[in-house]
C-alpha cells in the first residue's frame, strides 16, 4: 500500500493511493497514519479494505506521510560514494545524529533557508518508518518492525552543522529541513531497499544519481544497531544518509538560494518537489 496524509498543515487526514493513482480517503477507518494504524495488525486491516469502497479525493497539498514521529534520527556518511567525496573515511560504526521533528513538513512545501545561513545544501534519503515497539532486535528480527518506507530531503545548513562547534544537530534541524513523503510505502512492496535508485536536482541540473546498494549499513543492520541504545516507537523515522552530489561536495561548492527548486526521488516511493526561500 502506499499511505499518504492530505490536507492543510495541521488539518491532514488519512488517506491510500489506488492501483490507479487516484488518493482515497481513510478518515472512516482510522484517525492519523500513525501509532497502531502502522503496527502489522493494523497495515493488516487496511490492507483488507477494498480501495473502491473510499471516497475519492482531490488533493492540493500532501502532508509528510507519518504522523506522531517521536523521534527523527540519522545517519551520517552513510554511502561509500559520499563520504569519498567529502574525503572523509567511512565510519567503524555508524554515525547517529537527532533531527528535530519541528523540522517535518510535506513533500512539496517550502524549504526556508534560515537567518544567518550561507551554507544551506540538499540531501536526498531513504527513510525507514517504524511500525511497532522496537528494543534490543537481530538482523533477522529487524524488518518485522519495519512499517514501510518513504522520501526525505536531509536538508543541512553545512556551516551550522560542522563551523559552530558541537554536535550537528543545529545544523539538521531548522524549521522545514526534513521534507519527508509523500507516500509511505509499505514494506511488502519494497523488494529489496538495498536496491533502489534515487536522484536529486536542483533547478533542473540532475546532482544526485546513486542507490541504496552503496549504502555502508543496510537497513536490517541499522534497525537492530539502534535498537541497542534506544527503543524505536511507531512512527519514528530512521534517515538512511545521502549518496554523492550534494553541494558541499561540489567544485567549487553549491548551495541553495531563495527562488531554487529542488526536486529528488527515490524508486518506487514517490517524488518531492521544493521552492527555497528566505526564512
Amino acid at each position: 500500500m502506499k499511505l499518504v496524509r492530505y490536507g492543510p498543515a495541521g488539518q491532514e487526514k488519512p488517506g491510500l493511493v489506488d492501483k490507479d493513482g487516484k488518493v482515497r480517503d481513510l478518515s472512516a477507518h482510522i484517525r492519523d497514519i500513525a501509532g497502531e494504524a502502522i503496527s502489522p495488525a493494523g497495515l493488516k486491516k487496511l490492507a483488507s479494505i477494498d480501495p473502491a469502497s473510499l471516497p475519492e479525493v482531490t488533493v492540493d497539498r500532501y502532508g509528510a506521510c507519518v504522523a506522531g514521529t517521536g523521534k527523527f534520527i540519522c545517519i551520517g556518511l552513510n554511502y561509500s560514494d559520499h563520504a569519498a567525496e567529502t574525503g572523509a573515511t567511512v565510519p567503524p560504526e555508524p554515525i547517529i545524529f537527532m533531527k528535530a521533528t519541528s523540522a517535518i513538513v510535506g513533500p512539496n512545501d517550502d524549504v526556508e533557508i534560515p537567518r544567518g545561513s550561507l551554507k544551506t545544501d540538499w540531501e536526498v534519503e531513504l527513510g525507514v518508518v517504524i511500525g511497532k515497539h522496537t528494543k534490543y532486535v537481530s538482523e533477522d528480527e529487524a524488518l518485522d518492525h519495519v512499517a514501510g518506507y518513504c522520501l526525505i530531503n536531509d536538508v543541512s545548513e553545512r556551516a551550522f552543522q560542522a563551523e559552530r562547534q558541537g554536535q550537528w544537530t543545529k545544523g539538521k534541524s531548522c524549521d522545514t529541513f526534513g521534507p519527508t513523503g509523500p507516500w509511505l510505502v509499505t514494506k511488502d512492496e519494497v523488494a529489496d531497499p538495498q536496491k533502489l535508485k534515487m536522484w536529486l536536482d536542483v533547478n533542473g541540473h540532475r546532482y544526485q544519481n546513486g542507490s541504496t546498494e552503496t549504502m555502508v549499513y543496510g537497513v536490517k543492520y541499522l534497525v537492530s544497531y539502534l535498537s541497542q541504545f534506544m527503543s524505536l516507537h511507531p512512527g519514528d523515522i530512521i534517515s538512511t544518509g545521502t549518496p554523492p552530489g550534494v553541494g558541499l561536495g561540489q567544485k567549487p561548492n553549491i548551495f541553495l538560494k531563495a527562488g531554487d527548486v529542488m526536486t529528488l526521488g527515490i524508486e518506487g516511493l514517490g517524488v518531492q518537489k521544493q521552492t527555497v526561500v528566505q526564512g
